[in-house]
């Protein structure tokens, strides 16, 4: 973990608040795991249509018929 002290707009910070229903370290934590996530569906969206795949849906199907 690392300290850090940030200035933000306090209406900013209580609206965020607000959304996650939590403390100021728990929700500047959670932007940063949404930027976090937000880069990688960028990344695999531009992948997307890249990969064939051998397995057909009817397949994976049965598969998890056997679980």
């Amino acid at each position: 973990m690392k300290k850090i002290t940030v200035e933000v707009s306090e209406q900013d910070l209580a609206m965020a608040q607000e959304l996650t229903g939590t403390g100021v370290s728990e929700t500047v934590r959670a932007g940063l795991r949404k930027l976090i996530a937000a880069k990688a569906q960028k990344d695999f969206r531009r992948l997307r249509g890249s990969f064939q795949f051998s397995i057909d849906l009817d397949e994976l199907r049965e598969d998890r018929k056997l679980w």
